[in-house]
């Protein structure tokens, strides 16, 4: 039984990077590791993505591009004000510009680095680097 399919749907792809895959297959699909899937993409971090509809459910078929050190869900999903979001950069990357944290914010999710942007604050869901 799947307790938080986020963080296994992110071991995945970590596991997969490490092993040298190219692909990556990911099952059950939510709206919320679409978005996550979606802001990697966007940033760089894995390749072209696909929802592929099998008889037990959806399954999302990845491209790996390889540049991916590290990915995982930050537990306990914290409140962050707009002021605080460079504490939890510290903790959750290894250096300043290098790699992104998602949030969950009123205008749905973004990178952190758009949310100091906007000047909101939100919810800290994953981090990627």
């Amino acid at each position: 039984m799947l307790n938080d399919p986020l963080a296994n749907a992110l071991s995945c792809i970590q596991n997969n990077e490490k092993n040298g895959e190219k692909e990556c297959f990911i099952r059950p699909s939510s709206k919320i590791i679409k978005k996550v899937i979606e802001i990697m993409q966007k940033e760089g971090y894995i390749g072209s993505f696909e929802t592929v509809i099998e008889s037990k459910g959806e399954v999302i078929k990845l491209n790996l591009l390889g540049s991916i050190n590290k990915c995982g869900v930050i537990k306990p999903r914290y409140n962050v004000k707009k002021k605080k979001i460079e504490k939890f950069e510290e903790r959750y990357l290894l250096a300043e510009d290098f790699g992104i944290i998602i949030m969950s914010t009123s205008n749905g999710m973004i990178t952190h680095k758009e949310a100091k942007e906007k000047g909101i604050g939100g919810k800290l869901i994953a981090y990627c680097y």
